[in-house]
């Protein structure tokens, strides 16, 4: 089956994964995350795209991005990967590729869907860690450390009409956690290439698309009269 090309849109909330090759690690030390994450910021200034949320775990990025282009995500991403990459393996005496292809995105449609997609992408960062690390997101979130890499997203500002209601009200949805199975969800829709939204979202998204923003149904379509 021939692969699908990468849904992206301009204006649209984008769910972001680089794996590592052969899932090996991504990251050696704190040198290396600081290094990330100034590529990461000088790329997202050169192509104007706003990042929202970021998690950097040993052998995965998760990011949450918005472009401003169509074109701005993958010349962010791939500029990003092969920056990064580089100066990795300069410094870590290795050759070959860091990352496991291309990566991977889904498209997420504003409100309740983009609020799990931040938390996700939180809360996978603070797995096994503190909000104070600033290899996640997170703890600007929290009102714990500015992070002026950020740029909160329209699901962050309808959470109150305050930096301190914004705060409680997303300490209260990390308490209570995702449904179960969407983490898993967003995980596959990214990982696939799907988007992730209502109907209503889902079918003016494949009006701009060339290509499904869904999986289809298994099995043969149902006969009609």
């Amino acid at each position: 089956m021939a692969r699908l090309p990468r849904l992206a849109i301009a204006g649209q909330a984008h769910l972001a994964l680089m794996l590592g090759h052969g899932a090996q690690p991504v990251f050696a030390d704190d040198d290396d995350r600081q290094a990330f994450l100034a590529a990461l910021r000088d790329a997202a200034r050169q192509h104007g795209v706003a990042v929202h949320a970021y998690a950097l775990q040993a052998n995965q990025v998760l990011l949450l991005l918005t472009p401003t282009t169509a074109g701005a995500l993958g010349a962010l991403m791939q500029g990003l990967g092969r920056r990064y990459g580089a100066a990795f393996n300069r410094r870590h005496g290795r050759r070959g590729s860091l990352w496991a292809g291309r990566f991977r995105t889904a498209v997420v449609q504003p409100g309740p869907h983009l609020l799990e997609a931040l938390l996700h992408v939180d809360l996978q960062g603070a797995a096994g860690g503190t909000p104070a690390v600033p290899w996640c997101s997170l703890g600007h979130h929290l009102g714990e450390r500015r992070d002026p890499l950020i740029t909160d997203c329209s699901a962050w500002w309808a959470l109150g009409n305050t930096p301190f209601e914004r705060e409680a009200a997303y300490r209260r949805c990390l308490d209570d956690g995702l449904a179960p199975g969407r983490a898993a969800a967003l995980a596959d829709a990214a990982h696939k290439g799907w988007a992730v939204g209502d109907a209503a979202f889902l079918s003016a998204l494949a009006l701009q698309a060339d290509r499904p923003v869904q999986p289809r149904p298994r099995g043969r379509p149902p006969r009609t009269a």
